[in-house]
């Protein structure tokens, strides 16, 4: 298509808003990089360029029928005011998932290089956004992990309780003591967890003690290609690898050993990263899940009783699960709207069978 066909009121519409996304898309791309340094800022005013290639293609294809900015998409916008606020890894996350969700494929007024420029925008926001999401991921776990189970567990604990027909103010004394035991063996659980696996990447890493002996090794036999054999080098490579290292070392003349003279396991350090640390990802544990079983028995401690009590505390943990199950949705780059879902059916179903499982073995019905 070119500017010189008119296109009909329909498509004028579509192609007008196409182009305000487009420009609005840019604008997050330069909003971001005006927070980052480096390559990353460089690959973000790279996206911004691209956004305006795909600019031109619309404001040409309009020609006179281009008339007065409209509105982007509400996605877009929400990422417009994110990106000038914050510049974080939810905006990344926001943007790749945008990205991802290209009309162009579909539309035959859009090219194919320009639907194939969107899959590959969606990849380098993925790249962008992975170190972020490896740095956080480990005490994120921990915080995700920790709210959910407290607002499952307290929950149906407070059902399951109330199930039996305990009065309300055994349901608020369960309540705190779930809070409070829960909080406490998630806090230490995490810890114990988190220590373990940083133990475990530890006996992994290369020691110390074997790079300070090798200068002691023979220059023509000595067991170095070995140990870049076992770090996953071929055996050609491994040989080659110890004799430019063995050389280096025997003629020097105080046996300096080269930097990376051992293999290092670049594998192990994104794997720490991931875990996070034992006292972060054990606090977060704990509070976090301190605050989601604090929500089913706030109803009590304000003094409500009965069914209506009971009522108030799963629409209040509904919105709390739907809220986390929307924000590892963003984080992952997948649909809010079905993680926030997932996490409200789990949930209540845990709260459900537990209530069932009150009134199999309880009393009949809820006092006050």
């Amino acid at each position: 298509m070119s500017s010189g066909i008119k296109p009909t009121p329909q498509e004028a519409r579509r192609w007008r808003r196409y182009l305000a996304d487009e420009r609005a898309e840019a604008q997050v791309y330069r909003s971001l990089a005006e927070r980052k340094q480096g390559e990353e800022r460089e690959i973000l005013l790279g996206l911004a360029e691209a956004e305006k290639r795909h600019e031109a293609h619309w404001v040409e294809l309009l020609g006179d029928e281009v008339g007065k900015p409209v509105s982007p998409g509400l996605r877009n916008r929400v990422l417009g005011v994110l990106a000038r606020r914050f510049g974080s890894v939810f905006v990344l996350a926001l943007a790749q998932s945008a990205e991802s969700r290209t009309p162009y494929f579909a539309d035959a007024a859009a090219t194919p290089q320009m639907a194939a420029d969107e899959m590959i925008h969606e990849e380098v926001l993925r790249g962008l956004a992975a170190r972020g999401r490896a740095h956080m991921s480990g005490n994120f776990r921990a915080a995700v992990f920790g709210a959910n189970d407290g607002l499952v567990s307290n929950l149906a604990l407070v059902m399951g309780m109330a199930g039996t027909g305990a009065g309300s103010g055994v349901v608020l004394a369960a309540g705190i003591a779930g809070l409070l035991a829960g909080a406490m063996s998630m806090g230490a659980g995490e810890f114990i967890s988190v220590r373990s696996a940083r133990e475990l990447l530890a006996a992994s890493h290369p020691s110390a003690d074997a790079r300070a002996a090798v200068p002691e090794l023979d220059l023509e036999e000595n067991e170095l290609t070995l140990v870049y054999r076992s770090r996953g080098m071929a055996d050609a490579e491994a040989r080659a690898k110890a004799h430019e290292v063995m050389s280096s070392v025997h003629g020097h003349p105080e046996r300096h050993v080269p930097e990376g003279a051992m293999p290092t396991a670049a594998v192990d350090v994104d794997r720490d990263e991931a875990i996070g640390s034992a006292w972060g990802a054990a606090s977060s544990s704990f509070c976090f899940f301190a605050s989601g079983a604090l929500i089913p028995i706030l109803p009590f401690l304000f003094g409500m009783t009965g069914y209506s009590a009971l009522l108030v505390a799963a629409v209040l943990v509904g919105l709390a699960l739907m809220i986390t199950g929307s924000v590892v949705g963003l984080l992952s780059g997948a649909s809010p709207l079905r993680r926030a879902l997932r996490q409200l059916v789990i949930g209540y179903g845990a709260a459900a069978i537990t209530y069932v499982l009150g009134l199999a073995f309880g009393a009949s019905g809820l006092v006050g």
